[in-house]
């Protein structure tokens, strides 16, 4: 499924340098909170043990003059331009990737802007072929990566939205389908598995079972649809009789031999 919008994130090095590995600036932000100068809050609190709040930027240094002024787009000694972009709500400075503020979101995204919704309910700026066509989870972007446990919202690595409406950071998400392919959250399959059950049928109707298994029924719980359904067992899989996925678990019913019922 299409990913959210990101973060325009941030970045640091040497005085006099321009930008670092995670922004083009013309400028180093003075932190409130320890009067120390870095090219952004990201490498503040790379190198602090607490984090810069870039809404309480007051002050930058130009890295020419080195003149140390209110923050703003341009300096005022030399004319020397901090950032193609800058949000005096975020004090972000940067070259132009088509950023916006977003009101809701409270921070500045990736854009351009046309092509992104705010969901209200799920709180994140969505792509707009997601509009109606998502599954929205309260405040979703506020909970933490379930692979990583590192945040979602202010993250500067791309969102990835699964059918279930939950969210991994992509990386995240390209890493788990190495090894399965379930919602670690839900167990809801995390992308579209049609093709695969299909196969898994073929598979299924090509190896029996033992004689002593082939007349035996379990009850299963369905990950994808919720549905109970009892079926035949088989070692390859138990496909639920509701939606057709393979996505199922033994739903602690006992295996019964159809000759005794």
């Amino acid at each position: 499924m299409a990913a959210t919008a990101r973060e325009d994130g941030a970045g640091g090095q040497e005085r006099g340098q321009r930008g670092c590995e995670h922004y083009d600036r013309g400028c180093l932000l003075k932190a409130p909170c320890c009067d120390k100068l870095y090219t952004c809050r990201l490498c503040h609190d790379n190198n602090e043990d607490h984090q810069l709040d870039r809404f309480k930027v007051k002050e930058v240094q130009c890295i020419n003059c080195e003149k140390i002024q209110h923050a703003q787009q341009t300096c005022e000694e030399c004319s020397t331009l901090f950032g193609e972009y800058y949000c005096d709500i975020c004090h972000l400075f940067d070259k132009d990737k088509k950023q916006y503020h977003c009101e809701n979101c409270g921070i500045c995204r990736i854009g351009p802007k046309e092509d992104f919704f705010h969901c209200l309910k799920c709180n994140l700026c969505l792509a707009m072929n997601l509009q109606g066509r998502h599954k929205c989870i309260e405040n979703v972007s506020r909970q933490n990566c379930p692979i990583c446990l590192e945040d979602i919202h202010t993250s500067r690595v791309v969102a990835h939205v699964l059918p279930c409406g939950h969210l991994l950071h992509r990386t995240c998400y390209e890493e788990m389908l190495k090894e399965g392919y379930r919602c670690p959250l839900c167990m809801h399959s995390a992308l579209d598995m049609t093709r695969y059950w299909r196969q898994l049928d073929d598979e299924v109707a090509q190896t029996p079972m033992p004689s002593e298994y082939q007349n035996m029924t379990v009850d299963i719980l369905c990950n994808d649809c919720n549905g109970r359904s009892t079926v035949q067992f088989h070692i390859l899989g138990m496909k639920c009789k509701i939606c057709e996925s393979y996505n199922t678990a033994q739903a602690g019913g006992r295996r019964i031999s159809l000759d005794q019922q």
